[in-house]
């Protein structure tokens, strides 16, 4: 009796172990589909977004001040043998240094002389035609009455817009929002009269496009007039990656080190950087450490008579703000895969304890130290920190210059396997490979 009483209690034991165990099995869900939020929804003005896209793709804010008066950047592209100088600009040197031409800005008549081959892609005066028809992406002609340009100025769309390439490699419909990662901005730098730039960097021209020509396609170096630096500590060339101006719904950080929301960074690359005539103040940069060439230009403080810039920046970032992410085709990744990446990337990897909401972004700003990259181009900027980029449409990067502000890690793979390495995630390479699927889902 006394053995059976055991053998009761054992049992007993058992089944509640089992009863336990089926309890906690019960609460735990595996994920059995993607479930990607959709993006947040703004209360936009429809007639401001139809003015937004107006001032992105075609305003100029007066910076043919910089680009005709003082770069010559028309002559460049009329060449010596119609009145300016150097080999002139034609469509096909235009097209292999990243310029884009909007297919559906042409008339048949061109669209057939192109196909045929009867209009001549290496006479810079095609050029001047296409800048007669505002056809080329993000560069606007000025013409006089007789047909002759006279100016020429950038507008937001030569970085970040591209085309689909429908009708020809650089020639397509537009994609606004999206980032050129083919625009050779150093290439435009180095074709100009740059003696001006040079000497805000105390150089001379061979050496200052000895620099910009290497910058390569998709970079550019927003603050290099700011602070003068032209490298990196281990030597590389200090530039970023153009970033896409669509998906910003719901963000706070729109740039890589947080200098300031998207109205702020409209008027910095409008002003500093595009040579836009408007008002510009922030009295962080009248700091001679970090902002030597900021504070000896005095482009801390910029007061004109007429604001260019300031009345368009409310319609453009209603514009800006109705660019949604693409979404990716289906067929690019695989849905099984994709489905356990999820699971990891709210679970084990943790990726959403910064990467959350509909956003996929926390909106914080982190120490270099958390992400476990170096502080250069953190310090580059007033917050020394780095935002959590929002991850919509990432995979778009898998075709552009890489990922991270400067594109250091230039597949998926690799990001995850840097975060797995830095906070000790110990994902197996299945798991890493799962989380990639998941990413590129997204």
């Amino acid at each position: 009796m006394k053995i059976l009483k055991i053998n009761h209690t054992f049992l007993f034991l058992a089944i509640s172990l089992l009863f336990i165990q089926c309890k906690d099995d019960d609460n735990y869900t595996p994920e059995v589909a993607l479930n990607i939020p959709d993006p947040i929804e703004l209360n936009l003005n429809e007639a401001k977004i139809a003015e937004g896209k107006e001032t992105f793709r075609f305003d100029t804010f007066g910076d043919e001040a910089l680009w005709t008066d003082v770069l010559k950047l028309d002559k460049a592209t009329l060449g010596e043998t119609n009145g300016g100088f150097g080999s002139g600009l034609s469509p096909n040197t235009a097209l292999s240094i990243g310029l884009k031409v909007d297919a559906e800005a042409l008339p048949q008549e061109v669209v057939d002389g192109i196909s045929n081959g009867s209009i001549d892609l290496n006479d810079p005066l095609t050029t001047v035609a296409l800048l007669s028809l505002d056809a080329v992406v993000g560069v606007k002609g000025t013409f006089d009455n007789d047909g002759n340009m006279i100016a020429m100025g950038i507008t937001c769309a030569l970085c970040h817009s591209t085309v689909d390439d429908s009708f020809a490699p650089g020639i397509g419909s537009r994609k606004d929002g999206w980032a050129n990662t083919d625009l050779n901005v150093g290439a435009i730098l180095g074709f100009v009269d740059n003696i001006a730039l040079a000497d805000i960097l105390s150089v001379d021209t061979k050496t200052f496009n000895s620099v910009v020509n290497n910058w390569g396609p998709g970079r550019f170096a927003p603050v290099l007039l700011l602070d003068g630096k032209v490298t990196k500590p281990n030597g590389e060339l200090a530039t970023v990656i153009i970033p896409p101006a669509y998906g910003l719904q719901g963000i706070t950080h729109e740039t890589y080190t947080g200098w300031g929301e998207v109205s702020y960074w409209n008027r910095f690359i409008g002003v500093l950087d595009m040579g836009g005539q408007g008002n510009f103040s922030d009295p962080r940069l009248n700091d001679p450490d970090k902002f030597p060439l900021a504070v000896e230009r005095g482009v801390y403080d910029i007061s004109v008579s007429e604001d260019l810039v300031g009345p368009k920046l409310e319609s453009l970032f209603e514009y800006q703000m109705s660019l949604l992410a693409p979404k990716p085709d289906p067929s690019t990744y695989d849905e099984a895969a994709a489905i356990r990446g999820q699971e990891l990337f709210n679970g084990k990897a943790n990726c959403a304890s910064c990467h959350l909401g509909a956003a996929f972004a926390d909106n914080v700003l982190h120490e270099p130290e958390e992400i476990g990259i170096d502080d250069f181009e953190a310090n580059r900027s007033p917050t020394e920190m780095y935002r959590t980029p929002p991850l919509r449409g990432i995979f778009v990067k898998a075709e552009g210059n890489g990922y991270f502000h400067d594109g250091r890690f230039s597949t998926l793979n690799e990001v995850v396997s840097h975060y797995d390495n830095h906070f000790s995630l110990n994902l197996s390479s299945n798991e890493q490979l799962d989380l990639v699927e998941y990413l590129k889902a997204l």
